[in-house]
């Protein structure tokens, strides 16, 4: 029997690992283009031998992104950054190399080509980011009219980059920044501890990488996925402020929660962006300026039949790390 081969750009991320462990799973030969295949190779143990095949590839180059997509049936491309570093800028990356897998991938005749987007996108024009997001929806879109474009929100589940850089901070300062945030009334607790009352900040829907990967797979073999755009949000929405008291709550850590303005935020950020890998940039903080959550009466998670999890539900395993240890210990010895 011929198994079907897709190739993932991007298959050695965050949620591009997923995704490939779900292809895997389902019997899929997964091609994943790369510029080091160090990275591909702990993707190998997820399948069996040859399942996984690393492909050079650098995606400024229109042959060598058309011999990594080869013979593929699906094309998915994950390529993003949140960060612009050298010739790795939003254009370069979100649009032109979006446009140049789409151009080829048509060539080729694949017949189906996912692409992954963010949500919000067309709702914030101040945004380099987010606009450079919509243009090579666009730019993918113009090349494969048939093209599946999803759009994620905040992206949690393990090693993620949100919920784990917020409770890391947390161990090592008093205070957790929450932009956007309008100051709000504090509450002397006692013992010199204060709390701040209120929700505040951009509003999230935080969705589990694993229903995300999901919605790709579902996407493959829905036949009323062509040329639709899904917003995948969880069942949850909650402000920054209220998605800190939950992580906080979670991991059992103490945490000042203390509104920072955009104003002052776009200062900090002007500096912060200039580390190597900068913790806040001001494209960032304008970014945070518009709510994360999905459009009333768009595609999403039901269209393609999957119930998305909530953070409550899966964070707490992940998260357990952070939590300090209990005062008569985690588990209590029986002699």
């Amino acid at each position: 029997m011929d198994r079907h081969i897709v190739t993932v750009f991007g298959g050695t991320g965050f949620v591009g690992r997923h995704i490939v462990k779900r292809l895997l799973e389902r019997d899929f030969i997964v091609r994943v283009p790369t510029r080091s295949f160090e990275r591909v190779k702990k993707l190998k143990p997820m399948g069996y031998l040859g399942q996984v095949v690393p492909v050079y590839c650098d995606v400024r180059d229109e042959e060598s992104i058309k011999d990594a997509i080869g013979d593929s049936e699906v094309v998915i491309n994950l390529l993003g950054v949140l960060y612009e570093r050298g010739s790795n800028t939003f254009v370069n990356v979100h649009v032109k190399a979006a446009k140049r897998i789409a151009e080829e991938a048509k060539a080729c005749g694949v017949k189906t080509l996912l692409h992954m987007s963010a949500l919000g996108v067309d709702k914030n024009p101040s945004s380099n980011y987010a606009t450079s997001k919509l243009a090579g929806e666009n730019a993918v879109r113009e090349a494969f009219a048939d093209a599946v474009i999803f759009r994620p929100s905040v992206v949690f589940g393990q090693n993620d980059n949100f919920l784990n850089k917020f409770a890391t901070l947390a161990r090592f300062s008093p205070l957790l920044p929450v932009i956007g945030a309008p100051g709000l009334p504090k509450v002397d607790l006692g013992e010199g501890k204060i709390d701040i009352l209120g929700d505040g900040g951009p509003k999230f829907q935080p969705v589990y990488v694993g229903d995300v990967a999901d919605a790709f797979v579902a996407a493959i073999s829905n036949t009323k996925s062509p040329g639709k755009t899904y917003e995948l949000g969880g069942p949850e929405t909650y402000s920054f402020m209220g998605l800190l008291r939950d992580m906080l709550r979670i991991t059992r850590q103490s945490a000042i929660l203390v509104p920072v303005p955009f104003w002052l935020a776009s200062i900090k950020a002007f500096f912060l962006q200039f580390l190597p890998v900068p913790p806040l940039t001001p494209d960032q903080v304008r970014l945070l300026k518009t709510d994360n959550v999905v459009s009333e009466g768009s595609n999403g998670f039901a269209e393609l039949g999957i119930t998305p999890n909530s953070l409550e539900a899966v964070a707490p395993a992940y998260l357990k790390r952070f939590c300090p240890p209990r005062k008569s210990g985690e588990f209590r010895r029986f002699v």
